[in-house]
């Protein structure tokens, strides 16, 4: 398993401007590169029974197509052309351009689904934000950690807070240098092996199913009830102000610089408040329960056609169940995703299909009289679905477990403000 440790590092003023001089010859790097590849397919490619009124190419056809190959074959020929680029480690420039490989790649081909990813983009001034050292702590890596000491090549040494040490377990594999809206980051990607394998499917004895929502962030199939936070919505007003102030400044001055940074760290603390949240809403999950249902969500779908939108992406069920089944995953929990399709309309007790609208928060069945909040319902719903799915035999609660309900109080989380700073 991959995990990648990020921490903040101390830069000398002279270290700093190499960085940002570095981020800067490789997006003009990048940009050249990725016009080598537009003009490849435009020459190549044209319809078969018109020609274009405004142009067409001319000249002669490129016989090879600039690939990752072809253009790291010329980046000596760049270092001669324009000698800045020899100041940057060379291990760095052919990252960069496989990022942009990367990038090319999910444009033409398209995934096992069918789909593909989208156009890539010129990058802007300031838009590329890292750079990445491919080989950490071996003998021809330009990167070396030691007692918070990091040393790059053609950099120095800088200095590391390690606020968490790495375990001497894990194996090293890349450093990548991120400059965000409050400084300059170095995460280091490494290999865990020593990760628990998952418990045996005939080994469990609790499960749980949750319906994530607006009304409550999440409900638990026992009962127990996670109020929402709605982070990005508290902070909305705050920003919109700010953001007025940088519409009055002249665009490009250092006082629009400064307030673009001020904005920069609103959606930071916004971003990390939200991560934390998710991250102790799913250790509470994962030490309580073996098993653990959720819905397989298109949240991006549910977002294009909502008026909820906003509310739907500051809730962030997509980056949530991503970081659930992370942190599942180092514990040996199972995480089962189950079809979303009709888990609020059917009854949890006799399985009729029983028709809501949204705004009718309470389950009410005609048939077995079984009277249950809406979301509590769609809950036990989940949760029997994937106990079939794992071949499980569920319980007449719904469960393998039936616990009693749990005060929202109980999780922590009732009026408290969640921040990293």
């Amino acid at each position: 398993m991959l995990l990648t440790y990020q921490y903040k590092i101390k830069l000398l003023p002279e270290q700093e401007i190499m960085m940002m001089q570095w981020l800067e010859l490789l997006r003009r790097h990048y940009n050249y590169c990725l016009g080598q590849r537009f003009d490849w397919l435009s020459n190549t490619r044209c319809s078969i029974d018109r020609c274009s009124l405004v142009s067409e190419p001319i000249g002669e056809i490129p016989s090879q197509f600039p690939n990752y190959n072809f253009q790291a074959g010329l980046l000596k020929q760049t270092k001669e052309l324009f000698p800045e680029y020899k100041d940057i480690y060379h291990d760095v420039q052919q990252q960069n351009l496989k990022r942009l490989d990367k990038a090319w790649d999910r444009w033409i081909k398209p995934d096992k689904s069918g789909k593909r990813g989208g156009r890539p983009r010129f990058k802007k001034v300031g838009e590329l934000r890292s750079f990445t050292f491919p080989r950490i702590n071996c003998a021809k890596a330009g990167a070396h950690i030691n007692h918070g000491i990091l040393k790059l090549s053609k950099i120095g040494e800088i200095s590391v807070i390690v606020h968490r040490s790495l375990p001497d377990s894990l194996v090293l594999k890349t450093c990548t240098i991120v400059k965000k809206a409050d400084g300059w980051y170095v995460c280091i990607s490494a290999e865990d092996e020593t990760v628990p394998t998952p418990k045996p499917i005939d080994t469990i004895k609790t499960a749980v199913g949750i319906d994530v929502g607006l009304k409550e962030f999440l409900t638990t199939s026992d009962g127990e009830v996670v109020p929402i936070q709605q982070i990005y919505r508290k902070a909305q007003n705050h920003l919109a102000r700010q953001q007025r102030f940088l519409a009055r400044q002249e665009k490009g001055s250092n006082s629009y610089k400064k307030q673009q940074n001020k904005i920069a760290r609103i959606h930071q603390r916004i971003q990390r408040q939200r991560k934390d949240f998710h991250y102790q809403i799913a250790h509470q999950l994962v030490r309580e329960y073996d098993l653990i249902a959720v819905e397989d969500l298109s949240v991006k779908n549910l977002a294009r056609n909502s008026k909820l939108a906003l509310s739907i992406l500051d809730a962030a069920w997509s980056q949530f169940i991503t970081i659930l089944e992370a942190v599942a995953v180092k514990c040996g929990v199972h995480i089962v995703k189950v079809n979303p399709h009709n888990t609020s309309q059917d009854c949890s007790g006799c399985g009729v299909k029983v028709p809501k609208a949204l705004s009718v928060r309470t389950h009410c069945c005609p048939k077995c009289n079984l009277v249950l909040d809406r979301d509590e319902n769609a809950a036990i719903n989940i949760l029997i679905k994937a106990l079939q799915a794992v071949g499980l035999i569920a319980s007449a609660g719904g469960g393998l477990v039936r616990r009693q309900p749990v005060k929202p109080e109980a999780w922590g989380f009732q009026g408290v403000q969640l921040s990293l700073f």
